[in-house]
C-alpha cells in the first residue's frame, strides 16, 4: 500500500466503484452496525498520522467506525468527506458523531456488497 505523506506527493488510492448505489449503502450501513469504532478524532482533527492510521485501517477491514470527540474542531460531515477523499475511501453513513467509511480491497476482499444492476432489475414496492 503506498504510504501517504504530508507533502501531498502520493496520490490516494482509486475508488472502486466510483459511486455507490442505495442499495449498497444500505448493505454498509447494516454490516457497519455492530462494529466498533477503530479511528478516533480528537481535539487536533484531522492530522496526518490520522489519515495514515485510517488508511491502514481500511486496508485491513475495509469497512470501519471512526468516532469524533466532542473538543474535534471539524465539523462532523466536512470530516468525514475529507477523510474519505484522503483516503480513497467511500462515506457510507455519518449519525452523530460516528462516521462509517467504506473502501474496497482489491486483493480478497470480504465486504459483500449487492450487484448495483441488481437493484435497478428489481420490481418497486407495491402500495397496500
Amino acid at each position: 500500500m503506498p504510504e501517504i505523506s504530508s507533502t501531498g506527493d502520493t496520490p490516494p488510492p482509486v475508488l472502486s466503484p466510483i459511486l455507490l448505489s442505495g442499495a449498497q449503502r444500505r448493505a454498509l450501513r447494516k454490516a457497519g452496525h455492530h462494529l466498533s469504532a477503530v479511528v478516533q478524532i480528537g481535539k487536533n482533527g484531522l492530522t496526518d498520522g490520522l489519515v495514515q492510521a485510517t488508511a491502514v485501517a481500511l486496508e485491513q477491514h475495509e469497512l470501519i467506525k471512526i468516532s469524533i470527540s466532542r473538543e474535534s474542531p471539524v465539523e462532523r460531515h466536512d470530516c468525514a468527506d475529507e477523510l474519505a477523499e484522503q483516503t480513497g475511501s467511500h462515506v457510507a453513513q455519518v449519525i452523530g458523531r460516528i462516521v462509517l467509511l467504506y473502501r474496497r480491497r482489491l486483493e480478497n476482499p470480504t465486504v459483500a456488497l449487492p450487484s448495483p444492476i441488481a437493484e435497478a432489475a428489481a420490481p418497486a414496492p407495491r402500495a397496500p
